[in-house]
């Protein structure tokens, strides 16, 4: 939608007869308004150092230092470039975020709240939120799975490639003989979808459960006795949500998590249809590996769709995954053209 559309509707007295429409409108349009005057910027920093080159062309020290300028302003162009490119269905929304640990007990367990904290480490360098949907804690250490809300434009967008399986090679700290381990957790990203998408499913395709909320408690999750989980028996997909007190509460985000999965499986499912021409893109289900994190016997994380890897493991597990998600958009602009 173009911004004088948006603000004709925003300027519209009836639209705020509808709270949630009028602040998706509003959000839409800052959004807009946020990207025009981006670009305005970077188009007059553009010209000014330009001009500037020309002026210090002959001063060596100067000339550097304006050609710093345009470096920077070069990869912050690149930035935008790729933020532009998301413009899919469900790419401004929030997103939804499921951690597994595979099979491997502690090990596999501890990865996946490695897993967690590098994504929550991302979220925060990029200003978004996290909310703690679900969380149920390991035997000894780590997470058994875990269930997050990212909230932010373009969340679900930027996030969307992390889909699959992740493999850590390492020096396990449980092992007492310090043996090499390796093992693997899941990662399953879905868009956090609007009311006025309308999910039409059947009650009776549904098992509602309530249980005892197994979470950390305090920082993440209220320890409760009214978890909800819904299990759609027709596609096999769970959710479940114990962060509410009330088990009201939790029924509803429940739903909404449920409407949420079923409105990506739909997504995916064109997504696919698209993916038979990407004949080197490999399988593209859940369980597809898609990197890996080795930091036994050498150090390297490598995307293996991309093939874009780095030896800076530290600073990825540290939520500096940038390289990774930027490299994956530009793949998949190349593969549209």
């Amino acid at each position: 939608m173009r911004l004088e559309e948006l603000n004709a509707l925003t300027e519209d007295s009836k639209l705020w007869d509808n709270p949630e429409k009028a602040q998706k409108l509003m959000s839409e349009k800052t959004n807009l308004e946020n990207a025009l005057q981006t670009y305005q910027r970077m188009n007059q920093a553009l010209k000014d150092n330009v001009e500037m080159a020309e002026l210090y062309e002959n001063e060596e020290e100067m000339f550097q230092a304006v050609l710093t300028e345009l470096e920077t302003l070069k990869k912050e162009a690149e930035h935008q470039k790729l933020e532009a490119m998301l413009s899919g269905e469900a790419d401004h929304n929030d997103a939804y975020m499921e951690i597994h640990a595979g099979s491997g007990g502690t090990e596999a367990q501890d990865c996946a709240e490695m897993l967690l904290r590098m994504y929550t480490r991302w979220a925060e360098k990029h200003h978004y939120k996290t909310e703690y949907e679900e969380e149920t804690i390991g035997d000894v250490a780590g997470i058994k799975s875990v269930t997050i809300k990212i909230i932010g434009y373009n969340a679900y967008g930027w996030l969307k490639s992390e889909s699959g399986v992740h493999r850590l090679v390492r020096i396990s700290p449980f092992d007492s003989n310090a043996r090499r381990h390796t093992s693997f957790a899941s990662v399953n990203v879905y868009p956090v979808i609007d009311d006025e998408i309308e999910i039409n499913i059947n009650e009776s395709d549904c098992r509602i459960d309530t249980y005892r909320a197994s979470g950390a408690g305090g920082q993440h999750i209220n320890k409760t006795d009214s978890a909800v989980r819904i299990t759609h028996i027709p596609t096999g997909i769970v959710v479940q949500s114990q962060s509410q007190r009330s088990q009201f509460q939790n029924r509803d985000t429940a739903w909404k998590m449920l409407k949420a999965r079923l409105y990506e499986m739909e997504l995916k499912k064109r997504a696919d249809a698209a993916a038979v021409e990407r004949e080197n893109q490999g399988d593209n289900g859940w369980g597809y590996q898609i990197r890996s994190y080795v930091l036994q016997p050498y150090r390297l994380v490598k995307d293996l769709r991309t093939n874009v890897e780095t030896s800076d493991d530290k600073a990825v597990l540290d939520g500096d995954i940038d390289l990774f998600l930027s490299a994956y958009l530009a793949y998949l602009g190349e593969a549209k053209n």
